[in-house]
């Protein structure tokens, strides 16, 4: 993830950077998995403020499914401002559980 930052940011807008590895890494991904950090203030992101940063690893292509989904959410607003105000980890992982379920 750090060599893939080095050449270009992976701040994706609306508050959210997906940092990734390397094409070079995939092969020692064992499964698709994300891990979701929310800041309470935001941080600077290569000179963009971030609030949310998702972490994706994706074994044979997996990881296209979990970026749809997370783009699903990140382009709307009023769903980000949502996932700002959730009080808690329980509440915003429901949020973010919303999107399977539609």
């Amino acid at each position: 993830m750090l060599e893939r930052e080095k050449s270009v940011s992976t701040y994706m807008g609306n508050l959210l950077a997906i940092p990734h590895g390397t094409n070079e890494g995939k092969d020692t991904i064992l499964d698709s998995a994300l891990s979701f950090v929310r800041y309470d203030a935001p941080i600077d992101w290569a000179g963009n403020e971030v609030r949310f940063v998702v972490g994706i690893a994706g074994k044979d292509n997996g990881h296209l499914d979990i970026l749809s989904k997370i783009a699903i959410i990140f382009s709307d607003d009023d769903e980000v401002q949502k996932l700002v105000d959730a009080p808690d980890a329980e509440a915003l992982y429901a949020l973010l559980a919303e999107v399977n379920e539609a």
